[in-house]
């Protein structure tokens, strides 16, 4: 459950029990649990309550135990494609990962839009006015915010950094504002769009 949590999307007990494939009354056990270890976050939705992870910083110890945690097996073609487009494109938390997250940010480092410096990236001059003009993102108030500016996150089945941190939540609501990608119903994955793709092809981003 919290590895689905972790598509940054609030979920409802029922949609994350049948997700993790036990029952409802198994899942309220659990979420309980996870409440009072304030692993998670509930809110009010209607009739029901939705779930959340609590913050960043567990978004981030579930994906550093997910790296060094054994390869699970994968069970049938329908666990196989479940799998691929995960790897493929998703959401860490509130950022893109997946090849999609790496490649993208590979492609600001080599273009000196970002910059690597000490675990994390800092955003050139010329960055902050491509930024602004892509994807209309106004650096500098990420950089006064509460939260890390540009940090490295290490990803999960690509093995390689993505921009995570306040900028790598503002590019990943930017792309899915734009209909650059559609959240995949059921999954944390991410379909690319037609003009997700032409975008990506534009700024040499090759998946």
């Amino acid at each position: 459950m919290l590895t689905e949590l972790l598509g940054g999307q609030p979920l409802a007990a029922g949609e994350l029990a049948r997700r993790a494939g036990i029952s409802p009354s198994g899942a309220s056990n659990h979420l309980k649990q996870l409440l009072e270890g304030g692993l998670v976050t509930a809110t009010a939705s209607g009739r029901s309550r939705v779930y959340r992870l609590a913050d960043a910083e567990v978004a981030d110890a579930l994906e550093a135990l997910g790296r060094i945690a054994p390869a699970r097996n994968v069970r049938g073609l329908k666990d196989a494609q479940r799998y691929k487009a995960i790897a493929e494109a998703r959401t860490c938390y509130d950022h893109l990962a997946g090849r999609l997250g790496v490649q993208l940010t590979r492609s600001l480092v080599r273009r000196r839009i970002l910059r690597e410096a000490d675990g994390g990236f800092t955003v050139s001059r010329r960055g902050e006015l491509w930024f602004a003009d892509e994807l209309t993102i106004d650096v500098e108030p990420l950089r006064n915010a509460r939260r890390a500016f540009a940090l490295q996150c290490l990803d999960l089945t690509e093995r390689q950094p993505h921009l995570a941190g306040a900028l790598g939540a503002a590019v990943a609501r930017a792309f899915l504002d734009r209909h650059h990608a559609r959240r995949l119903p059921g999954t944390r994955a991410l379909g690319l769009t037609p003009d997700g793709t032409a975008w990506l092809a534009a700024h040499g981003v090759k998946l």
